[in-house]
């Protein structure tokens, strides 16, 4: 009667190695390396749309994908203001959102965007390869991806992966 508490406590055994064995944050992006997919087509209505062109605009730019429904993305936002206030391009996507919200979020938080996408359904966002908002893609000047980093721009992992990945493409 010992064999099968013990046979389960090995099966329990296994699925917690297997769960915790990686960082699903270090897993690196299929498209580093690669050209930027599309964006959207569609625009946020009162904001600059985001375009093709501003992917490779011959400097080292930011596609960020965001909701206004998004805690970390709200803990984000001021980053992002930061770095266009810098002059760094950033361009928004937004995921998964109502316009309407999404308008007055930006409208009451301010506009980091140099272009707005509007991706209601996601389809956009699974073409990049985005599990959930914020993901943020350091692109350089020919809309290569040169970085992916999941999660907002803020703390420890923050400092010690985006912030040297967006150095060395800036050139610092």
């Amino acid at each position: 009667m010992i064999a099968p508490p013990l046979i389960f406590a090995g099966f329990v055994a296994l699925a917690a190695v297997g769960m915790f064995r990686d960082d699903p944050e270090g897993l690196p992006s299929t498209l580093v390396g690669q050209m930027a997919p599309g964006i959207p087509e569609a625009a946020l209505d009162g904001f600059p749309p985001a375009t093709a062109e501003m992917l490779a605009s011959g400097e080292v730019t930011l596609v960020n994908f965001w909701a206004s429904w998004c805690p970390p993305c709200r803990v984000e936002h001021p980053k992002l203001l930061e770095m266009a206030a810098a002059g760094l391009p950033i361009v928004g996507i937004n995921f998964k959102d109502q316009a309407g919200t999404a308008r007055k979020y930006l409208e009451d938080d301010d506009n980091p965007f140099v272009g707005v996408g509007f991706d209601p359904q996601g389809r956009t966002a699974i073409d990049w390869g985005v599990t959930a908002p914020p993901e943020t893609f350091i692109l350089d000047g020919d809309g290569t991806v040169l970085f992916r980093f999941a999660g907002p721009l803020v703390g420890s992992d923050y400092e010690q992966r985006f912030l040297p990945a967006l150095n060395a493409a800036l050139g610092r």
